[in-house]
C-alpha cells in the first residue's frame, strides 16, 4: 500500500507539471461523458414524454371522428344521372349499436362540442360546451379536485348540471368549491357538481391525438347537450331550407358558397376496449358496422393514439440509440486520446523511467505510476464532464422546449465508462514504460 501511494503521488506530481497537457487530454473524456449525459438525459425525457401522453390519452382507446366523405364509385359519363347515397352522420344510434354487438367494451362514450361563453358574477369568457357520457372522464384519466361524476339519473334525463375545470374555479370562484353553485352558460343555468383538476396538457403533439386543455371547458351529459342545446340530428324547419338552398345551388350549376350544415349528430364517439392486442381487431369491426350503417360513405375517421404513441416510442427508442452509440464512440475517441498522450510521455520521460528502475523500483511501480496517471487524467476529465452533462441537459430543455430527464443511473454509469477508459487505454503505454531498459534509457537523449 505504502508504494501504491508513492506511485500515486508521482504520477499527480506529473500531472501537475504539465497541467495544459493534462486539461487537453482529458478534454476528450470531458466532452465524451457529457455527451453520454445528455444523450440518455433527451431519450428518457422523450420516453417520459409518450408515457405521460399514453395517460392523457387513456388506455385502449379508439376514436371516431366525422369526415368529409370520400367517393369512391366508377367515372362515369358526365350526362349520367348518378345520385349519392345517404349517410346519416355519425350520430346515437351508431354509438347503441356498435355498444350492442361487441362485448370487449369496458367504456363507450359520444361528445358534442358547442363554442358557447360562460357568466358568474358580473363575469363573462368564452368556453367550450362539451356534451359526453358519465364514463368519458374514466376513458381520459381524469381527476377529479371535488365533486364527483353524472349520476345516471342526471345523464338519463338530460338535467342542467356540468362540471368544469380547476381554472374556471380560480377565474369565476376566487378558489372557493362552486359545488351546489349555478352559472350561465350560453341561455341556460347549469348547477355545478364537479371540478376536474388540471392535466397541463400544453404540447401541439397532445392536441393532435385529440387531447383537449380541459381548463376551460364544460362538461354537462350528452343527453343535456341534445336536448337542451343543440341536435344535429333533429328535422328542424332551419335545416330543410338550408338543404334546398344547397341542392338548388347544385342543381345551377353555380359555385356553392354557402356552407352546407353538418349531417354529423356527434362530434365523436371514444371506445375503451378491455384488452390492448384488441385494438387492432375492435377498429377494424367498427370500421366495418359504420360502413354499413352510413351506406358505404367513408364520412368517418378512426384513430388509435395508444398504437400511436407506440409506433412513436419505437422510433425515439432507435433514435436514442443512434445517440447512445455516438455519444460512447465519444468517449472511445477521449480514449485513444489518453493512450496517445501517454505514450508521447513516456518517450518524454525514458530517462526519468531508466532512473526509478536503476535506483531499485520495479516494473510494477513503473505500471502504477503511469496507470494512475491515465486514471487520474480519466476521473477528473469524469467529474468535469458530469457537471458540463447536466448544465447541458438543463439549457436544451430551457432553450429547445424538449424533455430531459436526468438520471442517477446515466451519471454511474458515465463515470463508470471513463474510469474504465482510464485503466484500459493507460496499460499499453504503462507497459511500454516498465519494458524500458534501465541503462539504454539513462543514456537516451
Amino acid at each position: 500500500m505504502d508504494r501504491l501511494l508513492f506511485n500515486f503521488q508521482i504520477a499527480l506530481e506529473a500531472i501537475r507539471s504539465n497541467k495544459l497537457r493534462s486539461f487537453l487530454t482529458a478534454l476528450g473524456i470531458i466532452f465524451g461523458v457529457s455527451a453520454v449525459i445528455s444523450m440518455m438525459a433527451i431519450g428518457a425525457g422523450a420516453q417520459q414524454e409518450i408515457l405521460d401522453q399514453m395517460k392523457l390519452v387513456g388506455v385502449n382507446n379508439i376514436i371516431i371522428t366525422p369526415i368529409k366523405k370520400q367517393s369512391d364509385e366508377k367515372i362515369e359519363d358526365e350526362t349520367s344521372d348518378h345520385k349519392e347515397r345517404f349517410s346519416p352522420g355519425l350520430n346515437m344510434q351508431d354509438l347503441h349499436n356498435i355498444s350492442y354487438t361487441l362485448n370487449n367494451i369496458e367504456e363507450m362514450s359520444g361528445e358534442v362540442l358547442l363554442n358557447s361563453y360562460m357568466i358568474h358574477n358580473g363575469r363573462r369568457k368564452s368556453i367550450k360546451i362539451i356534451g359526453v357520457n358519465d364514463g368519458y372522464f374514466k376513458m381520459y384519466n381524469y381527476q377529479f379536485m371535488a365533486g364527483a361524476t353524472f349520476a345516471e339519473s342526471q345523464s338519463n334525463n338530460g338535467l342542467p348540471v356540468c362540471i368544469i375545470g380547476e381554472q374556471a374555479v380560480k377565474r369565476f370562484f376566487n378558489n372557493q368549491v362552486p359545488i351546489g353553485q349555478t352559472i350561465k352558460c350560453g341561455q341556460l343555468w347549469l348547477t355545478v357538481i364537479g371540478v376536474l383538476k388540471d392535466r397541463g396538457v400544453v404540447t401541439t403533439e397532445s392536441k393532435e391525438l385529440g387531447i383537449r386543455n380541459n381548463n376551460l371547458d364544460v362538461y354537462i351529459p350528452l343527453q343535456t347537450m341534445l336536448l337542451r342545446y343543440k341536435n344535429r340530428g333533429m328535422v328542424t324547419k332551419q335545416a330543410i331550407l338550408m338543404a334546398n338552398n344547397n341542392r338548388d345551388d347544385e342543381n345551377e350549376g353555380g359555385s356553392n358558397s354557402k356552407k352546407k350544415a353538418t349531417v354529423h349528430q356527434l362530434d365523436k364517439i371514444i371506445i375503451q376496449v378491455k384488452e390492448t392486442e384488441e385494438l387492432g381487431s375492435t377498429a377494424k369491426i367498427v370500421h366495418r358496422i359504420l360502413e354499413r350503417r352510413h351506406n358505404d360513405n367513408v364520412d368517418f375517421e378512426i384513430t388509435v393514439p395508444e398504437l400511436l404513441l407506440k409506433q412513436q416510442q419505437k422510433t425515439k427508442e432507435i433514435f436514442n440509440m443512434v445517440l447512445g452509440a455516438i455519444a460512447g464512440i465519444s468517449l472511445l475517441v477521449g480514449g485513444i486520446g489518453i493512450m496517445n498522450i501517454m505514450l508521447a510521455s513516456v518517450m518524454e520521460r525514458i530517462k526519468e523511467i531508466g532512473l526509478r528502475i536503476a535506483l531499485g523500483a520495479q516494473k510494477s511501480d513503473i505500471i502504477q505510476q503511469f496507470l494512475c496517471e491515465s486514471m487520474l487524467i480519466s476521473l477528473v476529465g469524469g467529474i468535469i464532464g458530469i457537471i458540463l452533462g447536466i448544465l447541458l441537459s438543463l439549457i436544451i430543455s430551457k432553450l429547445a422546449e424538449i424533455a430531459t430527464v436526468i438520471s442517477f443511473v446515466s451519471i454511474v454509469t458515465s463515470f463508470g465508462v471513463s474510469s474504465i477508459v482510464g485503466i484500459v487505454f493507460g496499460i499499453t503505454p504503462a507497459k511500454k514504460a516498465a519494458s524500458q531498459n534501465p541503462i539504454t534509457s539513462l543514456r537516451h537523449e
